[in-house]
């Protein structure tokens, strides 16, 4: 059982650190010796947990340095603590008082540790982000140089969009490979693509970004993607259900290739004329297109898990 938390407030420069119970507090670098010196406070301090914010990277060379020094980590939302503190009546907002609510919501939630990414994992999910920059900043060019006229200027957007394409069709080799190259990965790429509309950038975003697939059950890995529709009653009240939150990455892939999925599949074809039938609007029929998705690959990425774990 955890008992001791240490909270961290994470910054471009700073670590601040807080324990819970308790009132012993410090700052420091984030950096390789700073974060070496929190582990040592931890330490000091018979930290059970460290836990922090997830801000935008900031956190990232702090977590993966904690666990290698044997320190257990977690990340939270940093919006659920925002509202946590706001709840529990703390309107300020500075660094110290920021760790320490961290840590007061870690121990009234009873967090437990997040595992880090393996090396792979990581890998993939940076090749991945890039391949999308890439994809966004082609079609940006692509459509600028249509807006131009000037055979000089164009041949500048050739330049650029020819560099683009061969990084693009560099870094999907590279994707390619390491799912290869990876056993579990390789299952999984096959049974993904027995779905017709699933093709090598959706299965490449669904294993950088959502990596518990076939670990959750349908309700948990839908709520966890944000595509599971809320509850919003209270009393006589049935209010209308929408979704919120998630991993907007995954959901918006899923979205769009369930749109594609459907031209292939009976089923969700049907269920696309049925909720188009009901007067569903094109977004709510959307969705649930892609949560359908979602819950057929989900049972397949579990049943290719079980396979695999039994082969091996």
């Amino acid at each position: 059982m955890i008992k001791t938390f240490c909270g961290v407030d994470t910054s471009k420069q700073h670590l601040d650190a807080r324990i819970v119970p308790g009132e012993a507090f410090a700052r420091f670098a984030n950096d390789a010796a700073g974060i070496a010196k929190l582990a040592a406070f931890c330490a000091e301090h018979k930290a059970d947990l460290v836990v922090m914010e997830a801000t935008g990277g900031f956190e990232r060379l702090a977590f993966t340095l904690l666990w290698e020094a044997g320190v257990a980590c977690a990340i939270v939302n940093p919006r659920s603590v925002r509202q946590y503190a706001e709840a529990m009546g703390f309107l300020e907002k500075t660094d110290r008082i920021d760790a320490f609510v961290i840590a007061h919501f870690a121990r009234n939630k009873d967090l437990k540790p997040t595992l880090p990414a393996s090396k792979n994992q990581c890998r993939l999910k940076g090749l991945v982000v890039r391949l999308r920059q890439l994809t966004d900043d082609l079609v940006v060019n692509q459509q600028r140089r249509r807006q131009v006229e000037d055979d000089e200027i164009r041949a500048t957007f050739d330049e650029i969009i020819a560099l683009f394409k061969r990084q693009s069709r560099r870094l999907e080799g590279e994707i390619a490979s390491l799912i290869d190259d990876d056993p579990l990965w390789a299952v999984l790429n096959e049974t993904f693509r027995t779905v017709k509309g699933v093709a090598d950038r959706t299965v490449a975003r669904i294993m950088a970004e959502l990596p518990e697939i076939g670990t959750y059950d349908n309700k948990a890995i839908a709520k966890l993607v944000g595509l599971a529709p809320l509850a919003n009653d209270s009393g006589k009240k049935n209010g209308k259900r929408s979704i919120r939150g998630g991993r907007s990455g995954v959901r918006s892939i899923l979205v769009l290739v369930a749109g594609t999925a459907r031209r292939y599949d009976d089923s969700l074809a049907d269920f696309h004329r049925r909720l188009t039938a009901a007067g569903k609007p094109k977004m709510v029929v959307r969705v649930a297109l892609a949560h359908k998705l979602l819950v057929r690959l989900n049972a397949k990425a579990r049943d290719a898990r079980a396979q695999y774990a039994n082969a091996t």
